[in-house]
């Protein structure tokens, strides 16, 4: 398993943007796929963005798509996730999930991080 730390997390008013990060501790970061999920009070959690290990292949939630972009940087072992046009239903707790190389399910998950949108 990949240790996973978020950060970047914050207030902010609608419209804002914020960006966040996650650093994963591990030499092996490049076969890892990764992605960013919320979980919203009382709403399940969904993915919101993810990145293949070479960054090559991308995908968002038709929720986030036009003003979220997930990026990685092999070299410093991060992923990030940049959010402009901030709504107020973006509301949530963030989490970063790391997927190995040909594996379907993401196996190992940061602490989240906590985003409040106000109106």
């Amino acid at each position: 398993q990949v240790q996973l730390v978020e950060s970047g997390g914050g207030m902010v008013q609608a419209g804002g943007s914020l960006r966040l990060s996650c650093a994963a501790s591990t030499r092996t970061f490049s076969r890892y796929g990764m992605a960013w999920f919320r979980q919203a009070p009382g709403k399940e959690r969904e993915s919101v963005a993810a990145i293949s290990w070479s960054g090559a292949s991308i995908g968002y939630a038709d929720s986030v798509k036009g003003r979220f972009t997930i990026s990685r940087d092999n070299a410093k072992n991060t992923v990030y996730l940049q959010m402009n046009s901030l709504k107020p239903e973006d509301t949530a707790v963030y989490y970063c999930a790391a997927k190995p190389q040909f594996q379907a399910e993401f196996t190992s998950w940061g602490q989240g991080t906590q985003v409040t949108v106000s109106s």
